[in-house]
């Protein structure tokens, strides 16, 4: 057995979540730069370069890339190897992020009664924590920063099985073109098939914790991922939803198997502010 002291996952918390509020990495700004030089929209290549030069302050300047910064989601993955010690590791996460949210001056966006008093707890907590058991010596933390204007537009269906392929590219379309403008395009969409209702949920959103443009290791949902892609930057929406060739720069599907009655189907849709961060302790 490996002894990790939730302390340390305290500090990881904190660590990713102001990381990833301040730079949104090499790989996603080439995604931009590639998105750009494709585009024949000369508003929207002025959009993409808005964006590209926000994200280069943000990271220049250490200061957040969007004022939206967002719902904390974090996901644990904890090997059966691993014994946690120190405070209830709930605790330590939303201490994690409540001091990242304090020290880096991000936004707090949280109110602590959803319906009637929605007053703003002032440190963006509680946090929104899924766990996941695994093999290994190690535990995985993976953050993301989830802004509400692109949360708004995500939707959840309980296809029939008879629905198929077909049903599902309808479905995802149909999402997308009823958001427009309001998720801050281009965007990247996650989408979870099968399982539960809750479970469909899940699998979407953390889809979009991959490194975008990470392909399906399966090859047909590959193939989907690529068609919705495809078929997504032919609506026009566009950057900023002003017309052009890029309104959705990636599509990551996760899958789970399901009851034979059903198929559920959930779609959450990021913006271009694509804040996650992953490492292992």
């Amino acid at each position: 057995m490996r002894n990790i002291d939730t302390s340390h996952i305290k500090r990881t918390v904190k660590a990713l979540f102001i990381q990833s509020s301040y730079d949104i990495g090499d790989h996603m700004l080439s995604v931009l730069e590639r998105a750009k030089k494709r585009e024949e929209n000369e508003t929207a290549r002025y959009v993409l370069d808005q964006i590209i030069e926000n994200d280069h302050i943000a990271r220049a300047e250490q200061v957040p890339m969007c004022q939206d910064t967002g719902i904390a989601i974090v996901f644990v993955e904890i090997g059966h190897e691993v014994c946690l010690v120190g405070e209830p590791i709930e605790d330590a996460i939303n201490q994690g992020v409540r001091e990242a949210y304090e020290e880096a001056f991000l936004r707090k966006s949280i109110v602590d009664d959803p319906l009637f008093l929605r007053k703003n707890t002032n440190d963006n907590t509680p946090a929104v924590i899924h766990y996941e058991f695994t093999r290994g010596a190690n535990v995985k933390v993976t953050v993301a920063a989830k802004g509400f204007g692109s949360e708004n537009m995500s939707q959840i269906r309980m296809m029939k099985p008879a629905d198929g392929v077909e049903g599902v590219k309808s479905f995802v379309v149909e999402c997308v073109k009823k958001a427009g403008p309001n998720p801050c395009p281009p965007i990247i969409v996650g989408v979870g098939i099968g399982g539960s209702f809750e479970k469909a949920a899940i699998l979407a959103k953390k889809a979009l914790t991959r490194e975008i443009g990470q392909l399906s290791e399966d090859k047909i949902y590959r193939e989907l991922e690529l068609e919705l892609l495809e078929e997504l930057n032919s609506l026009g929406i566009g950057p900023a939803g002003l017309k052009g060739k890029t309104t959705c720069l990636a599509v990551h599907i996760n899958h789970f198997p399901t009851h034979i009655a059903g198929m559920p189907v959930a779609v959450n849709i990021g913006c271009h502010a694509y804040r996650h961060a992953t490492t292992k302790i």
